[in-house]
C-alpha cells in the first residue's frame, strides 16, 4: 500500500489516508474502499491518446485519487456494465488505473468481480404512471439503457469467483414486512397486484463477493440502493431504499430475517454469524438528514446492527464545505450529506479511516473541483485487520 505526502496544508485526517501503518501486530492490514465515479460509460472510457491511454479530463482526476490512496480493494459505482463484452471495467484498470497520473504510479488489479445489474432493464410495465412502458423509470432499476450506473468490484487480493453470491434477481414482494407502497397493510396503492408481483428488491443488485486475505476469508457486501427521491407521497423510492439497506441489515442477523433470501443461484443462506466481512457502496442513506418515517433511518439499519463497526470516515473537505447539514460535516462524502460507506464487521481491527476530500487550500483541491471533477461523490477507504484463521 502506497502513501500520499503531498498536501501539507490538509488536515491529519486527509494526510493520513496514504500513511498507513505497512502491517498490524496481529495481521495485515487491508485498504478497502468505494468511490461512486459519476457516470462512468463508454464514451468517457474511450477518450485516448495515440497510445491508447486514457485522456477524459474526469477519469484522469478519479484514477489520480484512486492511486494515491491506493486500496487493495475497491467498489467502484456507476460505471456501466456492458453485457456480452463486459469490457468497461477492464478498459477503466488498463487506460486509467495503469498508467500514472500526475506523477503517481500505476495501479493494477488482478481480480475482477463485474456482474448483471438491474438499472436499465425494461421491466414492460408502467412503474411511475406516466402513461409509458419504456421510460428510464419503468425498468427494474432506473436507467436509460441496460447497465447504467453498475457496479466493478477491483481487487489486489484473490477473488472467490465460485463462493460470491448475488441476489439482484430477489423479488421484492417475498421479503416479511416489506415496505412495498403495494396497497396491502395500510401501504399506498401504487404498484398493481401485477407490477408487485414482478418487482425486484434491487435496484442495481446486492453482491457478497469472499476475497481471501492471508489464508483467512473476508466477505465484501457490495450494492448501491435507489436514492430516496423523485418520487411522491407514495414514497417509493424511499421504501425501496429502506428495504434494500435491510436486505444487508437481514442477511448478517440470520435466522427468521433472513429465511426469504434465496440467491441468484437458488440458495438460501444468511452471512455466517462468524464470517468477517466489510459493507460498502454508495447507499444514498444518510443517519443525520433523512427522515423516520419507517422507525429509524434506513442507514440506522446498518449503523445500530450489532456486528457492524462504523469507523467514521472523516475529512477536512467536507468539514469545510457549504451547505447545511445537521450531523457532523466532516462525515459527509458529498454535498448531500454522508451517503458512501465502509462498514467492517466489529471483529475486524480498524487501523485507520478517511473520505478523499481535500481543503480549500489543500494543492490537491482540483481533483475534486469544477467541471472535470473526479466525481460528485468523494472516494471513502477504512484500513482493517484480518486476523489469521486460528489453527486447530
Amino acid at each position: 500500500m502506497k502513501r500520499f505526502l503531498e498536501g501539507f496544508l490538509a488536515l491529519v485526517l486527509i494526510a493520513s489516508a496514504g500513511s498507513r501503518p505497512a502491517a498490524a501486530a496481529d495481521g495485515t492490514p487491508v485498504r478497502v474502499a468505494v468511490f461512486n465515479i459519476r457516470e462512468l460509460g463508454r464514451e468517457k472510457l474511450d477518450a485516448v491518446d495515440a497510445d491508447g491511454r486514457g485522456t477524459h479530463a474526469q477519469l484522469r482526476r478519479a484514477a489520480e485519487i484512486i492511486q494515491r490512496i491506493a486500496p487493495e480493494v475497491l467498489l467502484v459505482n456507476e460505471i456501466d456494465f456492458d453485457a456480452g463484452k463486459r469490457a468497461n471495467a477492464r478498459l477503466f484498470l488498463e487506460r486509467y488505473l495503469r498508467v500514472g497520473q500526475r506523477g503517481q504510479q500505476g495501479i493494477d488489479y488482478p481480480y475482477l468481480f463485474f456482474e448483471p445489474v438491474n438499472t436499465g432493464e425494461p421491466t414492460g410495465l408502467d412503474l411511475d404512471h406516466d402513461g409509458r412502458r419504456d421510460g428510464p423509470a419503468d425498468s427494474y432499476g432506473f436507467g436509460n439503457y441496460p447497465g447504467q450506473y453498475g457496479m466493478a468490484l477491483y481487487s489486489r487480493l484473490p477473488i472467490d469467483a465460485d463462493g460470491a453470491r448475488t441476489f439482484r434477481l430477489l423479488p421484492w414482494h417475498t421479503v416479511p414486512g416489506h415496505l412495498m407502497p403495494d396497497g396491502q397493510g395500510g401501504k399506498p396503492s401504487w404498484y398493481s397486484p401485477e407490477v408487485a408481483a414482478k418487482l425486484r428488491l434491487s435496484s442495481k443488485s446486492h453482491w457478497d463477493v469472499p476475497i481471501t486475505v492471508g489464508g483467512a476469508t473476508l466477505h465484501l457486501l457490495a450494492s448501491h440502493p435507489t436514492p430516496p427521491v423523485f418520487d411522491g407521497d407514495e414514497d417509493r423510492n424511499g421504501r425501496r431504499n429502506f428495504d434494500e439497506i435491510r436486505l444487508w441489515a437481514d442477511y448478517l442477523s440470520g435466522g427468521e430475517r433472513a429465511a426469504c433470501l434465496v440467491d441468484d443461484r437458488g440458495q438460501h443462506a444468511a452471512l455466517p454469524e462468524t464470517a468477517s466481512f466489510v459493507i460498502l457502496g454508495d447507499l444514498n442513506a444518510d443517519p443525520f438528514n433523512d427522515e423516520t418515517p419507517y422507525g429509524s433511518t434506513a442507514i440506522g439499519q446498518l449503523l445500530n446492527h450489532p456486528r457492524v463497526r462504523d469507523p467514521k470516515p472523516r475529512s477536512d473537505g467536507g468539514r469545510r464545505a457549504a451547505g447545511p447539514y445537521d450531523g457532523p460535516k466532516e462525515l459527509r462524502t458529498s454535498a448531500w450529506g454522508r451517503l458512501d460507506y465502509v462498514l467492517p464487521s466489529r471483529d475486524l481491527k480498524v487501523v485507520d479511516a478517511g473520505v478523499f476530500w481535500p481543503g480549500p487550500d489543500d494543492p490537491l483541491r482540483d481533483l475534486v473541483d469544477g467541471e472535470a471533477a473526479a466525481s460528485d461523490h468523494h472516494l471513502v477507504w477504512v484500513d482493517v485487520v484480518i486476523s489469521p484463521p486460528v489453527q486447530k
